[in-house]
Parts: C-alpha cells; structure tokens; sequence
C-alpha cells in the first residue's frame, strides 16, 4: 500500500484501541444521537427542525463520527463554489480531547482540497474559548468579528478560516489556477 492511500485511509478511520472511528454520511436514523450530542454541547442548541431545514438544501452535507455502532460526533457544512463552510460541528463530552474532532476537520480538508475549493469558514460565539482553540490548532485563522451574529443571545462570533497550505495542493495536482485572471 502506498504511502498516498494510507494517508487516505486514516483521513477517514482512526484506531483507538480496539474500535476504529468511522466518518460516514448522516442518515435520518442518526438523528436521535446527533441531538444527544447537540443538546450535550450547546447551551443554545439546534433543534431537530434546524437540522432538517439545513439537511433539506442541496447544498447542506451532514457526516459523522461513529464507532462500535455508536455515533461520537458530527458535522453539518455547506457547499459553494469556491469554499465550504461549517455551519455545525460537535464531538460527544465523553470522547472529547480523543482525536474525533480532528478526524471530522481532517475530513472537511481533504474534501477541500480534493473538490479544488479555496476556503473553509466557521462562525464560533466569541464565548467559546475552547472551539476558538480547537480550530486554532488546526490551522483555522480569525478572519473578523461578526457582530451580533448570534440571533438567540445577540452574542458576536469570530469567522474561522482555513486556507490549504501548497503542500496540501499538491495530493491533487497543485493550485486551483483562476483561467479567468489568466487572460486579463
């Protein structure tokens, strides 16, 4: 096996003891744990409607963490032209700190760079150190402050982006190249 395919392969499973994380599509069954973990996470969380309004547009990709038939975490993003953008994103208290939250974000990168977007933005509440520090660590940047984004508490939030390294291009044949620009 090549050292590209292994790579591949533990974008999408981590092993951690015996069980290996899984990342899969979400499917209307998983709504239950998804809203465990929601409800867990949020003191100002989505409810199922939420999620189903967003899941309704073509553009709205849910996925999660799962292990032992067990669902550990998730994400809801946004596809655009150019970008992607993470609307929702939570790992279960209990599996925190483990690695699941870098698998999804490893996940949502590769899918980045792999679909020749340039962008990956999040909105986090200016409240929540521990996700500004997550996402830090993963490279993401604070681009600007979003005044009272927050429509439940009036709260600002920080927009998070992730721009790929020219390393991470090169798995997929370099820069995305602007052919527009090309001809001015």
């Amino acid at each position: 096996m090549s050292i590209s395919r292994t790579t591949r392969w533990n974008r999408d499973r981590v092993a951690t003891d015996a069980n290996a994380t899984h990342i899969r599509w979400m499917i209307r069954r998983d709504m239950p744990d998804v809203m465990g973990i929601e409800q867990k996470s949020f003191e100002y969380a989505w409810t199922e409607d939420d999620f189903l309004r967003c899941l309704r547009q073509r553009n709205c990709i849910g996925m999660v963490a799962e292990r032992s038939d067990t669902i550990i975490g998730f994400m809801i993003y946004e596809l655009h032209r150019t970008r992607l953008q993470l609307l929702n994103f939570a790992v279960a208290p209990a599996v925190r700190r483990s690695g699941v939250g870098g698998l999804l974000v490893n996940k949502l990168i590769y899918k980045l760079c792999s679909h020749r977007r340039q962008n990956l933005s999040l909105a986090v509440r200016e409240g929540n150190t521990a996700a500004q520090l997550f996402f830090r660590a993963h490279r993401f940047k604070a681009a600007r402050v979003l005044r009272n984004y927050y429509e439940d508490s009036g709260e600002d939030a920080y927009q998070m982006e992730y721009r790929p390294a020219v390393e991470e291009w090169a798995e997929f044949g370099g820069e995305p190249v602007n052919r527009v620009a090309m001809f001015e």
